[in-house]
């Protein structure tokens, strides 16, 4: 496990008097993930392949609308989704995971992508949960999973999240998962014929520690009930 860059509120300062940041305490490069399974209590993420596409077609078939804010989709004929997923399980970046049950049913998927060894940084993206992933337990293990092997595992600097500006529902989420909003930048990119406002979102290795002892507490099987309901939320303080 990489150290974890530890910054004071002290500003410090060059021999010209100027305000400099703080050093890189972590050797960069890190290592780029090697796309292992992540095995979670609610469930597990595996890389993705084609073997997948006929479940998650039929996982996402019921809400198109959840294709909205991707630049794919929404599918109506099983071959064309075939053709995503042969193409997805190709690629390294974005890298894409399956997310599971335990049983192995999938239910969705999500990638690292804009992958950046050089200096410690990788988004989270790609995100797609069908309506039996939604607000359960496996949801958030998810993140918790992708968010812990980047910290954990491979000694990252910095994991953001971004989404359209529009997309109200993936800006809640990341709040509610400990990220921080940075802004917005104007027509940072198109897709489906359509400017896309970008909100950005990060977490950083100095906050990842508050914020993985209360996932763990969450996650606990103690914290749900028989019906599988929280018995208190998620509460991860993002930074002001």
């Amino acid at each position: 496990m990489a150290r974890s860059a530890v910054c004071s509120d002290k500003i410090l300062e060059n021999e010209f008097g100027q305000p400099i940041g703080w050093p890189v305490r972590i050797d960069l490069p890190r290592p780029r993930p090697d796309h292992r399974r992540l095995q979670g209590h609610w469930g597990y993420l595996e890389p993705l392949t084609p073997d997948h596409a006929p479940a998650l077609f039929q996982a996402f078939l019921p809400n198109p609308a959840g294709f909205t804010y991707m630049p794919n989709g929404p599918y109506t004929e099983p071959a064309e989704f075939q053709r995503f997923i042969d193409a997805s399980a190709q690629s390294r970046d974005p890298l894409f995971y399956a997310i599971c049950t335990p049983d192995g049913t999938p239910l969705g998927h999500a990638t690292f992508l804009r992958i950046d060894p050089a200096q410690g940084v990788i988004e989270v993206g790609f995100i797609h949960y069908g309506p039996a992933l939604q607000r359960t337990a496996l949801a958030t293990e998810t993140m918790y999973l992708m968010m812990a092997h980047v910290f954990d595992d491979l000694g990252y600097r910095r994991y953001e999240w971004k989404c359209d500006a529009l997309n109200a529902p993936s800006r809640r989420a990341a709040k509610r998962l400990g990220f921080t909003f940075e802004g917005i930048f104007r027509q940072a990119t198109t897709y489906k014929g359509r400017n896309r406002d970008t909100a950005w979102f990060s977490i950083l290795d100095r906050e990842w520690p508050a914020a993985k002892a209360e996932f763990t507490r969450w996650l606990a099987p103690s914290n749900f009930d028989a019906d599988g309901s929280q018995l208190s939320p998620l509460a991860i303080a993002a930074a002001s």
